[in-house]
């Protein structure tokens, strides 16, 4: 079974920092694209993070709305998934979620239908 486990919320002031982690189980890690999303309150669920498979290079890509403040990154030896948050904002209050993925079906990044494994999310929420 394979199981996707965030960790790492939790409440902070504007401008303070979080690091999001999601532990990968069962899953062959190194074989798949991996992703953070967040969703807030009646929004849609987005892509905040990417990041491409270790044999690919582990390319990554990035919401707009958090480039330069967030960084994503993987550990294939601890089967572990990170998401940096630095200088948060309010409007990146959101539930958090890790997801996996190894068939690209759509060629958006964020694509969800490209990601077949789904955490249960960790909620983050920054307060002015």
């Amino acid at each position: 079974q394979v199981q996707l486990v965030e960790s790492g919320g939790g409440s902070v002031q504007a401008g303070g920092s979080l690091r999001l982690s999601c532990e990968v189980s069962t899953l062959p890690h190194n074989s798949y694209f991996m992703s953070w999303f967040r969703q807030a309150p009646g929004k849609e669920r987005e892509g905040v993070a990417y990041i491409s498979t270790s044999a690919t290079g582990g390319v990554t890509y990035y919401h707009d709305t958090v480039k330069g403040r967030f960084t994503i990154s993987r550990d294939s030896a601890r089967k572990g998934l990170y998401l940096q948050m630095n200088s948060l904002k309010p409007e990146d209050t959101a539930m958090y979620y890790c997801a996996a993925g190894d068939t690209w079906r759509s060629s958006s990044v964020f694509a969800i239908g490209n990601f077949q494994y789904w955490g249960q999310g960790t909620q983050v929420t920054v307060s002015s």
